[in-house]
């Protein structure tokens, strides 16, 4: 999997009084991306603590091309950026789906830490995870 696809719908509370998405919902679909970018590995957050890993955002960024607005559906694309022993990245562009009009792209980067917030090597920690991740961003190096 190069990359994962899921769709949004811009809701009204996620709107101000123009119908405007409000600029920090861009990184809650983000989220939703990433949720199912990794859910697409197979393993989903949930799995991801229960082993303990925790990857709390340490950067994020996002570049505003075009507002997205009250029930426009949206298509958030998300890839795996980069891999390393301790943190990980992930590229992310959200799309219109009915104009395919690109409305903004970003990057966030996350640690891979314990519950008590400490880091930690992951591909120590959990030799599996790494693999799956590590094949991804190989993939990617491939196209």
């Amino acid at each position: 999997m190069k990359h994962n696809e899921t769709t949004v719908r811009v809701r009204y509370k996620d709107t101000d009084q123009m119908g405007v998405a409000y600029y920090a919902n861009y990184f809650v679909w983000f989220e939703v991306g990433r949720c199912e970018y990794l859910r697409g590995l197979g393993m989903s957050y949930r799995d991801l603590e229960q082993n303990e890993i925790f990857l709390p955002v340490i950067e994020a960024f996002c570049k505003y091309k075009s507002p997205a607005r009250y029930d426009d559906l949206l298509r958030v694309v998300t890839r795996l950026n980069f891999l390393e022993d301790v943190k990980l990245g992930f590229y992310y562009e959200i799309f219109n789906l009915g104009k395919n009009t690109l409305l903004a792209k970003g990057e966030t980067i996350h640690a891979f830490v314990n519950r008590k917030g400490k880091p930690i090597v992951l591909r120590k920690h959990n030799p599996f995870f790494w693999r799956i991740m590590k094949e991804k961003v190989l993939e990617l190096k491939e196209t």
